[in-house]
């Protein structure tokens, strides 16, 4: 289970409607969306994928948006529930800053509420809107909210560009810490 979480109107619900465009039909399901008359993700997204075998491995993935309006903070935090990787969607936009720490610190509180820390949580960064001009760059971005070192990149959602390349880099930062969860013997 892949958390995809951020701000509202950061690219979330865009990046995986990419996915799901851009995947073959035998490797995903049916994308599910609760939006409001707006279509603003009212609880959540949905998208399951299917994988090619990964180190002898069958993966399928479950990828998740929250909605990134704040009054539905009891959403995001039951959409964490039991998540294995986490992708920050960050606006880049300078006006969007705010937001962006606003989100973090309620993805930080969240975790804790479920007794994590996000540095124990595989994650990696997606700074979203990077074709937009009056952008934040991306070390700047990176010393603001990437404390942890972990893996980021700029993305275009709209346009799919490093949308498979996260994607890759969550599913090896999972795939990793499940190995290592494995008693050893087990791991493939």
């Amino acid at each position: 289970k892949v958390v995809f979480y951020g701000p509202g109107l950061g690219g979330k619900t865009t990046t995986l409607q990419y996915v799901h465009a851009a995947t073959k039909p035998e490797h995903r399901g049916k994308m599910v969306s609760l939006a409001t008359p707006m279509d603003r993700t009212l609880y959540f997204d949905f998208l399951p994928l299917r994988i090619p075998r990964v180190r002898g491995m069958s993966v399928r993935l479950q990828l998740y948006t929250v909605p990134g309006q704040v009054y539905y903070g009891a959403t995001r935090k039951l959409v964490l529930t039991g998540a294995d990787g986490i992708v920050f969607v960050a606006d880049s936009q300078i006006g969007r800053q705010d937001a962006n720490k606003e989100s973090l610190e309620d993805l930080v509180t969240n975790l804790a509420d479920h007794n994590r820390a996000l540095v124990s949580v595989p994650h990696t960064f997606q700074w979203n809107k990077r074709d937009i001009g009056d952008i934040v760059p991306i070390e700047e971005l990176d010393r603001t909210f990437n404390p942890h070192g972990a893996p980021s990149l700029g993305t275009v959602a709209t346009r799919g560009a490093g949308v498979f390349e996260g994607l890759e880099r969550i599913m090896r930062l999972v795939m990793r810490a499940y190995e290592a969860d494995l008693p050893k013997g087990d791991a493939p």
